[in-house]
């Protein structure tokens, strides 16, 4: 199924806004590599355990991570969350 809504937190909106401009660069890459494939092996896309469980992740940069949810049979995603892997997993 496709994806037919996505929608973001206001996290992380203030997230994407203070991160430097290649993550959002990148970022808007990424989301449109993830709107076409969402398990492209660039992105990564791998579910996520512990204070994260129910969530998903994509890589962004090297080290920078955009957590997410799915809902309606993955036609719905939520972004959550951006930040670097240590900053996001600590």
């Amino acid at each position: 199924m496709s994806i037919k809504r996505i929608g973001y937190s206001k996290r992380f909106i203030k997230d994407l806004k203070k991160s430097p401009v290649e993550v959002r660069l990148s970022f808007r890459k990424r989301l449109e590599l993830f709107l076409v494939d969402k398990y492209n092996p660039v992105l990564n896309n791998h579910q996520l355990t512990g204070k994260y469980v129910g969530y998903r992740s994509i890589n962004i940069t090297g080290d920078w991570r955009a957590i997410y949810r799915e809902f309606q049979e993955g036609t719905v995603v939520f972004f959550d969350t951006l930040g670097t892997y240590s900053k996001l997993y600590k």
